[in-house]
């Protein structure tokens, strides 16, 4: 149920892309004015997450409630997006306050997951993020099958399952297993990179998202690469081939879920950033063997480019003070979130010039990140930074019945 509501939730981020063809044609925009309605929600959800951070509010109250609020809050801007803006300074100010209103639902939605997982945190998050994933991707598939609708009833429709998102969350409530924190502190914003293990896998995630996100923008055009010379042209075939592409991540991360139950979460973070950044360099050279070739390589790059995303989260979940998960992973997010930014303004501006080698230019994250997530040194843990001044409390409980369970629980 967290899963599909996280889901639902991040609609309001998906459902940006529906309207930027229309609104080109009805307000008369450019396409960087499209690509200002974009970057408006990026730079919305980081400062967001950065503001929660600093206050703590995904721990000082309960997440599912913050979830509930945000979503809320995002599902009215949408609409006013939809329905009030008249020109494109509106619509920027509405995309950006609902970007500030995901910071509530992505990363605080994983610590509502968090809070429910006894144990294997890697596998939970690996179906959240999976599902976020295939959400990504649909857009294309709709736009490959020739789906059309007035962008107006998409955002409305967004809108409307953001709110059963949140209303989904706050009957669910916060799982037993993370205590809520008692005070505000503003030192975890920079505390918490004391602890090796929460450091290592910040390190390794910012790696992943120097990557991550200027592939997905990049895909369309590194798919059409791909089927020009297979005859297969034209903006369908485009669009089912990155929905193919970006859609496989969905797989790699469930995969990587179930698989971090055995090798452990690090262990999958390094497999996904080692092929993932070998992709990057062999991609090009591929191209140069075989169109098809390269089209199979574009495909096993889709499945390693995400598949660590949510084991990084579960590292940084177990390394950080527990009553303070919300703000460790919103900090986290912040800062990954906004090193895309720089990312995938290099590859779009780049990419007329170069062509498929501009997967070169994304191979220093995940290499980077892998040689960070495994040499950074430090402790797992530091129980001084603990709210009770002792050792941090366990976030894997052995069974459920050892927790008391919340009076809201369903």
């Amino acid at each position: 149920m967290l899963v599909l509501a996280e889901l639902l939730g991040t609609a309001l981020w998906f459902s940006s892309s529906a309207a930027l063809p229309s609104l080109i044609r009805e307000w008369g925009l450019t396409t960087a004015d499209g690509g200002l309605l974009v970057s408006a929600v990026q730079f919305g959800f980081i400062v967001g997450t950065l503001i929660f951070a600093l206050t703590n509010v995904a721990d000082l109250l309960p997440a599912s409630r913050v979830f509930l609020a945000s979503a809320l809050v995002g599902g009215l801007m949408n609409v006013l997006f939809a329905y009030a803006s008249t020109r494109l300074s509106d619509a920027l100010v509405y995309r950006f306050i609902t970007g500030l209103a995901l910071a509530g639902i992505y990363p605080v939605g994983m610590k509502v997951v968090v809070s429910w997982s006894s144990g294997g945190i890697g596998n939970a998050l690996g179906w959240l993020i999976g599902a976020l994933t295939a959400g990504t991707a649909t857009p294309f598939l709709l736009a490959g099958l020739g789906a059309s609708l007035p962008w107006r009833s998409v955002i409305l429709l967004a809108s409307g399952l953001a709110v059963v998102s949140g209303l989904l969350v706050a009957w669910v409530g916060d799982g037993p297993y993370l205590a809520a924190a008692r005070r505000l502190e503003l030192r975890m914003v920079y505390q918490v990179f004391r602890i090796g293990g929460y450091r290592r896998a910040a390190l390794g995630y910012f790696g992943h998202m120097w990557e991550l996100y200027a592939f997905w923008v990049a895909t369309p055009l590194l798919v059409r690469v791909a089927l020009q010379p297979l005859g297969l042209q034209g903006p369908a075939w485009t669009s089912l081939g990155a929905f193919a592409v970006i859609g496989v991540g969905a797989l790699g991360c469930i995969g990587g879920g179930l698989l971090s139950g055995r090798m452990g979460s690090r262990a999958v973070a390094s497999v996904s950033m080692a092929v993932s950044g070998v992709m990057c360099l062999l991609a090009p050279l591929l191209l140069q063997v075989s169109p098809l070739l390269y089209g199979v390589g574009l495909l096993v790059w889709g499945v390693f480019v995400v598949s660590d995303s949510a084991q990084f989260s579960a590292l940084a979940a177990q390394a950080c003070p527990q009553r303070y998960v919300g703000t460790a992973l919103t900090l986290m997010n912040s800062i990954g979130f906004a090193i895309t930014i720089v990312s995938i303004e290099w590859v779009s501006r780049l990419f007329a010039g170069m062509g498929a080698h501009v997967a070169w230019l994304l191979a220093p994250g995940p290499l980077l990140g892998l040689l960070l997530l495994n040499l950074t040194p430090g402790p797992e843990r530091n129980p001084a930074l603990d709210d009770e001044g002792g050792p941090a409390p366990a976030l894997v409980v052995a069974t459920a019945a050892e927790a008391a369970p919340p009076s809201n629980r369903p």
